[in-house]
């Protein structure tokens, strides 16, 4: 199902920026060609050598990096991706969305990107509880954004609560779904 099928990854800056290079190396090993869009954030948690070594191409870390010789990076990497998977998203991220900020490349490439997006959450409890973050996935997911998880389980700073990123054979499942789901509907079209 994944073979072939081109995603785009936008890792933030939360602790679950780890299970994002091991999501990487699935969807490579499927044969998913993957390009990766790290946040300053995200970068010191997992360095973009990490993620340029599992997808066997360049990361995108800015906005104004025009070494790649793609002047519109945020364009190039929406008009490739058939899918734009954010893992994990963090409330920042989410908030950036929702309300239409693009201030850095990860969020210009969510403003940009035609294709369907699926957000995978991860923060801690009292942060997902929010109504603040409540709100934003809801606006999210009225605009037709596909969400995976939220888990619970033990969170990084030692409480046990509603707030770990998805595992990441579920994020591969909701990527199957969702790529399966666009084919299906171009199929229709023509």
């Amino acid at each position: 199902m994944l073979k072939g099928r081109r995603v785009v990854l936008a890792v933030t800056g939360g602790i679950a920026a780890y299970k994002a290079a091991d999501l990487v190396s699935k969807l490579a090993s499927a044969g998913a060609e993957v390009r990766c869009i790290l946040t300053e954030n995200a970068a010191r948690f997992v360095t973009p050598l990490t993620f340029q070594s599992l997808s066997g191409r360049e990361v995108h870390t800015d906005t104004f990096d025009r070494s790649s010789g793609e002047f519109y990076q945020h364009l190039a990497v929406a008009d490739w991706g058939e899918v734009l998977v954010v893992a994990p998203a963090t409330a920042n991220i989410l908030a950036k969305a929702a309300a239409g900020i693009a201030d850095d490349l990860a969020s210009t490439a969510l403003v940009s990107f035609p294709g369907p997006v699926l957000f995978a959450p991860a923060m801690n409890c009292h942060m997902w509880a929010n109504a603040a973050v409540a709100e934003n996935v809801e606006k999210l997911r009225r605009r037709g954004a596909n969400f995976v998880g939220p888990g619970e389980g033990r969170l990084a700073c030692g409480e046990i609560g509603m707030g770990r990123m998805a595992e990441v054979p579920e994020i591969l499942a909701a990527i199957e779904e969702i790529v399966g789901k666009a084919a299906k509907q171009k199929k229709q079209r023509q």
